[in-house]
Formats: structure tokens, C-alpha cells, sequence
């Protein structure tokens, strides 16, 4: 009996912040362990379906690099990166789509659906609603972002699974790779979300004694930033998440995706589990 009192309490005290969230959109970058592991991919779909039933809006954007890495290996096709950014050739593109759009983005809509949810696939190049430019090569910058199609998807209670393949300006242009945390982040702003949640596989943004920073504002972060403490492969998470919270988006979470049931643990618990990021 006290068992089920206890699940009971922690219902309970999800309930003012289920209340909160509810008909709102929350926008997930899904990535790292969590994407990998298959028990963490488990968690994630019912992380997602708990939203979902909810009545929270999720909307996903999904990376790959390290699968699209394994693929490139394979057909001895040379990839590099600048400053952290994957030099995407003309031959690369296509095979990131085919990896993004194709065997990734439908693994997780299977998932999802497979869990009860009503999840669908797409990239940039479906309706047009996610242009780029050239940032190197053919890795994109996005230019762009038709929010009203995503609201009619989100509106027939789907859940949005998006690849990062943004369309060229041509009809016969390959289209461009994108960062997912800058697609999620851009995504978030463009469709009005509540929040954005970014998975790593870190526990959030660490302060220099590697303790949690539970929440850090712009000034903060540029001062982190001149310190060496946010530093190499996070600062771009913290600039998209900032972003996002500059373009009007309430707050943006930066969670370990390692952590089982972290999406709820960071939204419907009082302390989370993350750090967030405010305007």
C-alpha cells in the first residue's frame, strides 16, 4: 500500500506542472546515448508518449552524425570538420539525407507509433519549410522556417519527427545538412514553443569545479564562456539554446539524455535535472 501512495504523491506533484504545460509545444533535440542505447530509446518513446497523453505538443529534431560517420567510413568517402562544424561535400549530402531521412527518422516514428502515438517524418524539403544557404560547402544555414506547417501538423495531434535536411534555393539543389541543436533551437522560435530541450550526454553546463549550473542567463554564459568553463563541443549547444530563448521561447533545458526519463524528470519535477537557460 504505501508503494502505491507514493506513486500516487508523485503524480500529484506532477499535476501543477502538467497543468502548465498543457496544449503547449515543447521542442526536443534528440540525440547522443539516448539515441543510441536501447534502453534509453525506450525511455525516450515513453517520455514522449507521457507528454503526449497528456496534452503537451512534442516536437522532435533528431541528429546522426555518428551514424552518418559509420556510413561515410564504409564507402571511403573522406568527411572533415571546421571549428566543430561537418564540411558537408556533394557527395556527403546525399548520404546524410539517406541516414537522417531515411533510416534514422524512421526508426523513432516507428518507435513512437509502435508505443501508441501518432508521430510523422519528415526534413526541410517536405512543403519547403525549412530553407538554408551555404555555411561550408554543403552544410547549411538555415535562412528560413514555415511555422504555419508545422502548426497544421501539430494541430492534428501529430507528433513532428524532423530530420535537419533543409531545401536549396533550385529545384535540382541536393538541399543542406544542419546542425540539429541549431534546427531545434530555430524550430523553437519559428513554431512559438514553450521550451526546448536539448539531450546530451553530459549533465548540463558545468561550472568549473564540474558541479551542475542549474540555471544561467546570457551575461552569465558569456562569462563562462571568457573563462574557458563552457567550452569545445558545448558552446554551440549554449548558443542555440540562447537563441531560442532571445527569440521568445519561455526557457531552454540543456539534460542528460543518459539519465532514464529525463524529459519528465527535467519538465514535471520541481528540481529537474539540467540546466536551464533564461532570457
Amino acid at each position: 500500500m504505501k508503494k502505491k501512495i507514493a506513486v500516487a504523491k508523485t503524480l500529484l506533484d506532477a499535476l501543477p506542472f502538467i497543468r502548465k504545460f498543457y496544449g503547449k509545444t515543447i521542442v526536443i533535440k534528440y540525440g547522443g546515448s539516448a539515441q543510441i542505447d536501447e534502453t534509453l530509446k525506450e525511455s525516450f518513446a515513453v517520455d514522449i508518449l507521457m507528454l503526449y497523453m497528456v496534452g503537451i505538443k512534442p516536437v522532435i529534431v533528431h541528429g546522426g552524425g555518428k551514424r552518418i560517420n559509420e556510413i561515410l567510413n564504409a564507402l571511403n568517402i573522406k568527411t572533415k570538420f571546421k571549428d566543430g562544424v561537418r564540411v558537408t561535400t556533394k557527395e556527403a549530402i546525399k548520404i546524410a539525407e539517406m541516414v537522417l531521412s531515411g533510416e534514422i527518422n524512421k526508426e523513432i516514428v516507428n518507435m513512437l507509433n509502435q508505443h501508441g502515438a501518432k508521430a510523422i517524418g519528415i526534413n526541410g524539403k517536405d512543403m519547403n519549410f525549412m530553407k538554408a544557404k551555404s555555411l561550408i560547402g554543403y552544410t547549411g544555414e538555415i535562412v528560413s522556417i514555415d511555422g504555419t506547417f508545422l502548426q497544421k501538423l501539430i494541430s492534428e495531434n501529430l507528433i513532428p519527427v524532423i530530420a535537419p535536411i533543409a531545401a536549396g534555393d533550385s529545384p535540382t539543389h541536393p538541399g543542406f545538412n544542419i546542425n540539429a541543436d541549431t534546427a531545434a533551437s530555430e524550430i523553437a522560435a519559428a513554431i512559438g514553443a514553450k521550451r526546448v530541450i536539448f539531450l546530451t550526454d553530459t549533465p548540463g553546463v558545468l561550472d568549473k569545479d564540474k558541479k551542475l549550473i542549474p540555471s544561467l542567463s546570457k551575461d552569465e554564459i558569456e562569462k563562462l564562456k571568457k573563462e574557458g568553463v563552457i567550452a569545445g563541443g558545448m558552446i554551440p549547444k549554449v548558443d542555440a539554446a540562447l537563441n531560442a530563448v532571445e527569440k521568445g521561447v519561455e526557457k531552454a533545458h540543456i539534460i542528460d539524455g543518459r539519465v532514464e526519463h529525463s524529459i519528465l524528470l527535467e519538465l514535471l519535477t520541481s528540481d529537474g535535472i539540467g540546466t536551464e537557460i533564461v532570457a
